[in-house]
């Protein structure tokens, strides 16, 4: 199987959540940021980088030593700078592809990115792991697609519409988890999942 290269998107202000979610732990007070890159790395990822942003300089300590780092210019401008930054990343190794998370998925099981990575791994693929048909994380962006990936990313917007034009495989994952992303603090009511279009 060809290298993917792990992205964990970390850089958002985290307003309805209270703070930057790169700063938030689980209950035993392991870092979210710990908890994505081990996932990454279990499933098979060759090398993880973390794409900082609001408050990059008390997460950075939070990262894995094991880790590389990158901070999102103009982070603030939404998940497409942050997608942006991490390809721009990904592009200096020689993967063959990027499998990108966000850092609010604490509990996903790493069961999900091994499935979506699949027995194939290559330039041209384009794989996004959906939970009951809705579209989540982990997604697998073939460096083939890079350049016009990042050429159409504007605003809060994802790869989302990149993966529809492009038919990109959807991977079914409802059966390991239910894919939401965690928007509320611990001990609130977790919400909904982020829209399609927030999708990586």
């Amino acid at each position: 199987m060809a290298d993917a290269h792990g992205i964990v998107l970390a850089a958002g202000a985290g307003r309805r959540f209270g703070g930057p979610k790169a700063l938030a732990r689980d209950a035993s007070g392991t870092p979210w940021i710990e908890l994505a890159v081990a996932m990454l790395t279990s499933a098979g990822c060759h090398g993880v980088t973390v794409v900082l942003g609001a408050d990059a300089e008390r997460a950075r300590a939070l990262v894995p030593p094991e880790a590389g780092i990158v901070t999102a210019a103009h982070w603030q401008f939404g998940m497409s700078a942050s997608l942006r930054a991490g390809l721009a990343a990904a592009a200096q190794t020689e993967a063959a592809a990027a499998l990108v998370t966000l850092v609010d998925l604490p509990g996903l099981p790493v069961e999900v990115a091994r499935r979506v990575l699949g027995r194939e791994v290559s330039g041209r693929i384009l794989r996004q792991a959906v939970f009951g048909g809705r579209p989540g994380h982990p997604v697998l962006l073939g460096r083939d697609h890079f350049a016009e990936l990042v050429a159409g990313l504007e605003g809060d917007r994802g790869a989302r519409g990149y993966l529809v034009e492009h038919g990109a495989e959807e991977v079914e994952c409802g059966d390991l988890a239910d894919g939401l992303d965690v928007d509320v603090p611990t001990g609130s009511t977790p919400s909904s999942a982020a829209p399609a279009d927030d999708t990586a």
